[in-house]
């Protein structure tokens, strides 16, 4: 990657590493150095945003975490576990050059088939985007990311909600 990317998120200071020839970026949540990427530039800030302004613990964050497909191993970008340790969000990545359409919300509802996650997330680094899961099987979208507190309590008072009709 010969041009690191502007992004529509706070700035972040990854290590960032020099080979002979490609730059590496160290992943704290994978606890080590990967290529980096377009793709991986947004990642870094985007986990660097959700952990540092919007309070979600890096404890319950894994990158690049695998699963069965159809049959197909298949790996999210990155999961956000419950205290429980059930998975919360799913976020996927794609380099600022890639428009988010509804190809890439096909993609991560895919995923989400198998981990039932509460929320998802979609971010180019440029555009990002949060929905909920309803239990009736729709996606209700968010106006913003909500931060980790403002996530949970949301989906508290939904389900209680949901739980009384």
């Amino acid at each position: 990657m010969t041009d690191i990317p502007a992004l529509n998120l706070p700035a972040a200071a990854p290590d960032i590493r020099m080979m002979a020839e490609y730059k590496e970026v160290y992943d704290p949540l994978r606890r080590r150095w990967v290529a980096l990427t377009p793709e991986e530039w947004v990642r870094q800030h985007f986990v660097a945003w959700l952990t540092g302004a919007l309070g979600y613990p890096a404890s319950l964050m894994a990158n690049e975490v695998g699963l069965r497909l159809n049959g197909t191993l298949r790996r999210c970008d990155t999961i956000i576990y419950d205290r429980s340790l059930r998975p919360l969000v799913v976020v996927e990545y794609k380099a600022p050059s890639v428009t988010i359409s509804q190809r890439v919300f096909d993609q991560i509802a895919r995923y989400n088939l198998v981990l039932r996650a509460r929320a998802l997330m979609v971010s180019n680094g440029l555009l990002h985007y949060c929905c909920i899961y309803c239990p009736d099987g729709t996606y209700r979208f968010l106006s913003e990311v909500p931060s980790y507190g403002q996530l949970t309590g949301m989906l508290a008072v939904f389900d209680r909600q949901t739980a009384q009709k």
